[in-house]
């Protein structure tokens, strides 16, 4: 797993609208997918569909991305909490960069070797 600077993959994401985000959206997924039993989806594969059903597809990822943090602190003998359903809100409001920022977050914290 690569760790990524979390301003400097916004601030990209930002200055080439939006195109950077769905390479970042494919890393994060990817990576989750590699310490993860709950997901097994490649990140091609996720953002393929997320485009194909208009954006319904991302608010399974979401969900989907909150099970497996969940399941990587719960690993790190962390107290797992809510993030299914916070991924999922910040989703709806439309707020996918907050959500990818908070996986980045906890994949730069714990290093896994896959």
């Amino acid at each position: 797993m690569k760790q990524r600077s979390i301003p400097v993959c916004i601030i990209l994401s930002l200055i080439t609208c939006g195109i950077y985000f769905l390479y970042w959206f494919v890393c994060i997924t990817d990576d989750t997918t590699r310490i993860s039993t709950k997901y097994n989806t490649s990140g091609g594969m996720a953002l393929v569909l997320t485009l194909i059903t208009c954006g319904l597809y991302g608010f399974f990822w979401a969900y989907k991305m909150g099970e497996c943090m969940d399941e990587l602190r719960m690993k790190s003998g962390e107290p797992m909490g809510n993030l299914p359903i916070i991924y999922l809100i910040l989703n709806l409001f439309g707020l996918s960069i907050i959500t990818a920022a908070l996986i980045q977050s906890d994949l730069n914290k714990y290093d896994f070797a896959a």
